[in-house]
């Protein structure tokens, strides 16, 4: 539903065949949709670019669809900057879509090496074909999963993005993910404690839940922290905790906390300090307990003396998408510097 009487921006669409994804563990296409917006009157010569990363169950078309109640990010887009809040830049939407459910944006053999993809291929394929973004000019940003990854991004990438944003972006691990670790179990042991056979049965489906979903979540976060490419386990995944007791299996466990951001920023905020502008945030009701990860991102920052914008805000983790009204002019007025 637009909000706005702004003219629309123009959505182009792309394919960007990849060599970093083939071979990747769940036969997914290694030919990936790009939706790009381009702003009104312009045709993406000179702007700044950002990279839109979805969260987890989407992929980026999702956020070019039409949406009941309210904007799709475009409309949005057109809206912000229409009405001169937002500086006009050129928004990538990539389809990371797997058959795990979604992406951490990180490499993974079994997934696919989706850092590798983003960076090498994708951006050089959109700034020829546009004429956009550039060293200084390209900024990431996302939610939940793809807040996290850009998050990830930012502090290992700091010479490819210039400014990130985060929205309730996985941190926090032992908040986050231990207490869906015996959930997870439970749901195994229906299909005798086989990942093969859980999957199997998930994917013959015609009706799935949200418990159903939490489950391969898990096994889409092993598959990006801890993947085990022998040919003894089924497409490589395995869990961090024992399946008969629930116990941490420490040297895998240790595997995914590396991954950790609210870790990470220890010994990467000189990275983050290198970006023309950094935005955290996260909702203080947030059911899947990442606020308190965030925080840590922000007080190791704060000590550090990085300069970053953080805010916590009144909701929970579903349906915040009214908060890029806020990151998204940031983003643009720090790569129009």
């Amino acid at each position: 539903m637009r909000k706005t009487t702004n003219a629309p921006g123009t959505i182009h669409r792309l394919a960007v065949d990849s060599k970093a994804l083939a071979g990747n563990r769940l036969g997914d296409p290694t030919t990936r949709i790009v939706d790009v917006y381009v702003p009104h009157g312009h045709d993406g010569a000179g702007l700044p670019l950002l990279v839109d990363l979805v969260g987890y169950t989407a992929g980026g078309p999702a956020h070019t669809n039409w949406k009941s109640f309210t904007e799709n990010l475009p409309e949005r887009l057109d809206r912000l900057i229409g009405d001169g809040t937002m500086a006009p830049v050129v928004v990538a939407f990539p389809d990371c879509y797997s058959r795990l459910g979604g992406n951490q944006y990180v490499n993974s053999p079994i997934i696919g090496n989706y850092e590798d993809f983003l960076i090498a291929e994708m951006l050089p394929a959109l700034e020829t074909r546009f004429a956009c973004g550039g060293t200084g000019r390209r900024g990431v940003f996302g939610k939940s999963s793809g807040g996290f990854g850009s998050l990830v991004h930012a502090m290992r990438h700091p010479d490819v993005w210039a400014a990130a944003a985060s929205h309730s972006g996985d941190a926090g691990f032992e908040n986050l993910y231990l207490p869906e670790f015996p959930a997870t179990l439970r749901a195994l042991a229906k299909s005798d404690n086989s990942i093969e056979k859980w999957l199997t049965g998930f994917e013959a489906k015609n009706k799935i839940d949200g418990k159903d979903t939490l489950v391969l979540m898990i096994l889409a976060q092993a598959a990006s922290f801890d993947p085990d490419p022998s040919a003894e386990t089924f497409l490589g995944l395995r869990l961090p905790v024992t399946l008969d007791t629930c116990e941490l299996i420490e040297d895998r466990w240790q595997n995914w906390l590396k991954w950790d951001p609210a870790r990470m920023v220890e010994t990467h905020a000189d990275a983050i300090g290198k970006l023309k502008g950094f935005f955290l945030d996260c909702g203080t009701e947030d059911q899947y307990n990442i606020l308190y990860g965030t925080r840590r991102i922000h007080r190791t920052l704060e000590a550090k003396g990085i300069a970053h914008r953080y805010e916590e805000f009144p909701d929970n983790h579903s349906s915040v998408d009214y908060r890029m009204d806020i990151s998204l002019p940031f983003l643009a007025e720090a790569l129009s510097k």
